[in-house]
């Protein structure tokens, strides 16, 4: 993720850029700060939203949407979410499937036959003596099948149990991901805007630099190098800020993509609510618990015990199978022998098949299995040691970035001072109006570390979930509290 500001904090800091300078340069520009202010204002207030498609929408108007409220438009709305539950249930099918092959199989059949039956036979005289006889005949049976030794059904069925495990964490996945996609997406939208508060604020400050360049220039006070640079300055600026609008569409749609909802307006974060954040508890606890809830580890065990039932699927081909078979039939002049008679026979007994030669398939498919055993072990343990660095990456993304903001907020305590002290050397003679400028970049530039630092420590907490397999709407509810209502 790129980084990211706070709007909050940004909003008022960044407009103090601009009137600092006019102040700075003279109290006779009071009518220019007041103008500088008026053109941060509808910046600031909301970007232009004309280009998002209009849709049904369960956000109240007026009202930003919150995390919380993103999530569960989520779970619903999500295409990519809705494929994992079609998918998922396809795939726990394959359970009824192959418990069906264990049980009973009754089948019943009925024909009935209009014949037409030439009869060549000896007469009494022993000359041939040919008869057309037209009758009809019919057939009635009842087959009962089961299955007594078949262990190839036995492995079928618990590796259709494994399926539908790999199936279940592969949804669990999903979830977990969406999560974090989510959030990803509400944290870049926040990002964007930001990111046109700061471009808009910039570019009223370079226009007042740009005309107290002039001012003091016309006075003979300035230098011509001067208005260049601010005038460069804000050339740039237009640029930006024209991208930076462009970007905070893309971002708002894209975060529309994952809910199928117009996003008008988001809640940010309150920085004090953030320092309230719970400890996330020690990393060696992290890890076990990844290892234990991890859906993409127990899909992969999944995967695995699959492909150990795929084995001994493939090995039961050496081995004989045997059924019980109950049948009823009855028949009516279904024998050319003997017209017009009947027949009703019920029977039970037992169907042995072994087999001998298969021409090696049986080994070939059982050599496979073993092959893919081999692939699932392996992945299983690359996956296993990648989750424990990616925990750590996470856990000290939320430990170490509770220090980083402890240095950035000092940092900008020191921007600060750094600030006041460039504005008394201007009054000084001492300093020009570009040092005061770029001292106030120098402090918009802590204020977005700072923020930056704030938004990872956040989606550090997401993630660090995510892999644990925890990041449920109790995880949202818990970051969407660090918004402001």
């Amino acid at each position: 993720m790129n980084r990211f500001q706070s709007h909050a904090v940004l909003r008022a800091d960044l407009s103090r850029v601009a009137a600092a300078c006019m102040l700075a340069a003279s109290p006779l520009w009071g009518a220019s700060v007041a103008m500088a202010q008026s053109q941060v204002s509808p910046a600031v207030q909301a970007p232009a939203t004309a280009a998002i498609p209009v849709a049904a929408s369960t956000q109240p108007v007026g009202t930003p949407l919150t995390l919380a409220q993103a999530y569960r438009l989520a779970i619903e709305q999500d295409s990519v979410i809705r494929v994992a539950r079609a998918a998922a249930d396809g795939r726990r099918e394959r359970l009824p499937q192959a418990r069906a092959a264990l049980l009973p199989n009754i089948s019943a059949q009925a024909t009935r036959n209009k014949n037409d039956l030439t009869r060549t036979e000896p007469g009494p005289t022993g000359a041939p003596v040919t008869n057309n006889i037209e009758y009809a005949s019919s057939s009635r049976s009842l087959v009962l099948r089961q299955s007594i030794f078949r262990p190839f059904q036995i492995a079928e069925y618990r590796q259709a149990q494994a399926q539908v495990a790999d199936a279940n964490a592969i949804l669990d996945k999903e979830t977990m991901n969406l999560a974090v996609r989510v959030t990803s997406a509400y944290l870049e939208a926040l990002y964007a805007q930001d990111q046109v508060n700061l471009v808009a604020a910039q570019k009223a400050a370079y226009t007042t630099q740009l005309d107290a360049a002039r001012k003091r220039f016309a006075g003979g006070a300035g230098v011509r190098t001067d208005i260049d640079e601010a005038q460069a300055r804000l050339d740039m600026s237009l640029a930006k800020e024209l991208e930076a609008r462009q970007h905070v569409q893309y971002t708002r749609r894209q975060l529309q993509v994952i809910i199928n909802v117009p996003v008008t307006s988001l809640a940010s974060v309150d920085d004090a609510k953030l320092r309230q954040a719970p400890a996330p508890g020690t990393l060696q606890d992290w890890v076990e618990r990844a290892e234990l809830m991890s859906p993409e580890l127990r899909s992969l065990q999944a995967q695995r015990d699959a492909a150990r039932h795929e084995y001994a699927k493939a090995r039961s081909g050496h081995l004989p199978t045997l059924d019980a078979i109950a049948q009823w039939s009855v028949s009516d002049s279904d024998n050319p022998t003997r017209i017009s008679s009947k027949f009703n026979n019920k029977s039970i007994g037992l169907q042995l098949n072994v087999p001998i030669f298969a021409g090696g398939l049986v080994n070939s498919q059982s050599r496979q299995a073993l092959a893919e055993i081999e692939r699932t072990e392996q992945a299983l343990e690359a996956t296993r040691r990648d989750l424990a660095l990616r925990v750590e990456k996470e856990y000290r993304g939320i430990t170490e970035g509770v220090l980083s903001i402890r240095a950035l907020e000092q940092a900008v305590r020191s921007a600060d001072v750094m600030v006041t002290s460039n504005r008394r050397s201007f009054e000084g003679g001492s300093r020009t109006l570009v040092d005061i400028l770029n001292a106030e970049e120098s402090r918009v530039q802590a204020l977005r570390d700072l923020s930056n630092a704030r938004y990872v420590f956040m989606i550090s907490h997401i993630r660090l979930k995510a892999l644990a397999g925890i990041a449920d709407e109790q995880a949202i509810e818990q970051a969407n509290g660090w918004l402001k209502p």
